[in-house]
């Protein structure tokens, strides 16, 4: 059962950019910038056939770029939000920016709206890795839009950036990291480069170098630390107070709406997501029609599997309930064998060692199951 006790999460897609980066995989429509008046009705429609019966207490824009939008279109989402939640009290509002499309004016508009938290994607501080990946900005950029974000005051301020990046070596990304620890952000995010198939990146025959990956994590983890930001989530830091509380409640198995082309719900035990095409989206609210392309609940060992996962995703760990330890003993001696998983207090957790291979520590949770498991 999702706990209902934690709070609500509201997550709004906005598919917009101005062009696609070599390593993206979200759902992105470069271009397509006519089409934001209708996707904002749009949105306005599948929030009114969505009813969890309570409120949401966090909010999250994510995309694509939401910083594509204009200032008087950003004005106009929130509004729209307001109307289709007109007793919500976010304690937590986070927006995605991006340096080349954030200015003053619109983190004016960010900053009347509510929002609380800036999420601000740099990925590299060297303008050569940027050029090679497809980013539209520099590094002045992100220092310009950092320091605007900055003098606007008010709001926790996080940062993205990716190691394993083309052209990227291990010194060059230690001292891009050492420039984005200077800046003094409250929250870091730190991933190591994903190739997923059909990217152009992928496309390219690009083959990332594991090994230098690695060595890359495993230096900055110590740096961060040492800088004052606790390692919190696999891939996240932050400083006392500063964690998101929107992506706390998924990993604690929180219930959560998601609105927009390909969002994610997880609403009285039933995970869905939506349509990731835009036209497709439009036709189905325009048919008075949840925007589903697909739905399922999810229980059992399948369920027990899940928890498990998000769970370990926290860096302290999670408890795990009678059905998991049941279900998955064998599994979880196994990984304490090897050194992946360790029991603290009563939680599992992943160990060091366990964080760098985490993916192969999730596949154990994961179908097809052995059938004693079942």
């Amino acid at each position: 059962m999702a706990d209902i006790s934690g709070p609500l999460g509201l997550y709004v897609h906005v598919p917009f950019c101005s062009g696609k980066c070599g390593y993206c995989d979200f759902t992105s429509f470069p271009g397509q910038g006519h089409a934001v008046f209708r996707y904002l009705e749009a949105l306005k429609a599948e929030a009114r056939l969505v009813n969890p019966g309570r409120d949401p207490e966090t909010l999250y824009v994510g995309g694509g770029t939401p910083s594509e939008l204009s200032a008087g279109e950003i004005a106009q989402l929130f509004a729209a939000l307001h109307v289709s939640f007109p007793a919500a009290k976010f304690i937590e509002t986070t927006f995605e920016v991006n340096p080349e499309s954030v200015n003053e004016e619109k983190l004016g508009v960010l900053r009347l709206a509510g929002v609380t938290r800036l999420s601000l994607g740099l990925q590299a501080l060297d303008d050569d890795v940027l050029k090679a990946v497809g980013r539209r900005h520099t590094a002045r950029d992100s220092l310009r839009a950092f320091a605007a974000a900055r003098k606007a005051g008010g709001w926790s301020i996080s940062l993205d950036i990716i190691c394993g990046l083309p052209g990227q070596s291990r010194d060059g990304f230690l001292e891009g990291l050492a420039r984005v620890l200077e800046l003094g952000p409250d929250h870091l995010s730190i991933y190591g480069l994903d190739l997923h198939d059909g990217t152009p990146l992928a496309r390219s025959g690009y083959a990332a170098d594991e090994d230098l990956g690695r060595d890359m994590l495993e230096a900055a983890m110590d740096r961060v630390e040492a800088a004052g930001l606790a390692h919190y989530e696999i891939s996240n830091f932050a400083r006392p107070g500063h964690e998101s509380r929107h992506n706390l409640n998924y990993w604690k198995g929180g219930e959560y709406i998601g609105l927009g082309c390909a969002a994610a719900s997880y609403l009285d035990g039933v995970r869905s997501r939506n349509v990731a095409d835009l036209e497709t989206y439009f036709d189905c609210l325009r048919q008075g029609k949840r925007p589903l392309a697909e739905s399922e609940r999810l229980s059992g060992v399948e369920k027990s599997g899940e928890a498990a996962m998000l769970g370990l995703r926290l860096v302290r760990g999670f408890e795990p309930s009678p059905d998991v330890a049941r279900q998955f003993d064998s599994k979880i001696r196994g990984l304490i064998e090897r050194s992946l998983l360790r029991r603290e207090q009563g939680k599992l957790q992943l160990t060091r060692e366990g964080i760098f291979l985490a993916n192969q520590v999730f596949m154990e949770f994961v179908p097809p199951f052995e059938e004693s498991n079942i």
